[in-house]
């Protein structure tokens, strides 16, 4: 059974750092696409950046860039996200997913799995 399992959210004040894990099973992890999205209450949900298991090819939304990097241990087959300078506007709820196949210029492709996500809340 394939399994995404997100972790490491929490309530952090603005400027503050959180680190996302997203534990994967089920599946090869050689090979795949993991992407961090995130949705805040009345809002869409919007890609915040997404990352190659193979050759680590990443990238970020702008809104996130230069602030939050994404890094895969694919011996634990985990996904991390490193937030730092977390602003109030980042609060949501944030989704790991995976995907065979990415556009790595834009995030965007066919992401087959999702986590059930975790609730990042950063108070001003």
């Amino acid at each position: 059974e394939v399994q995404l399992v997100e972790s490491g959210g929490g309530l952090v004040q603005a400027g503050g750092s959180l680190r996302l894990s997203c534990a994967a099973s089920g599946f090869t992890f050689d090979d795949v696409a993991i992407g961090w999205f995130r949705q805040a209450p009345g809002k869409e949900r919007e890609g915040v950046s997404c990352i190659s298991s193979s050759d680590r090819s990443t990238n970020y939304a702008d809104s996130v860039k230069g602030r939050f990097t994404i890094s895969s241990d694919n011996a634990k087959n985990t996904v991390y996200l490193q937030m730092n300078s977390l602003k109030p506007e980042d609060t949501a709820v944030y989704y790991c997913a995976a995907a065979s196949i990415v556009d790595y210029s834009t995030c965007d492709g066919l992401y087959g799995h999702w986590g059930q996500g975790t609730q990042v809340t950063v108070s001003s």
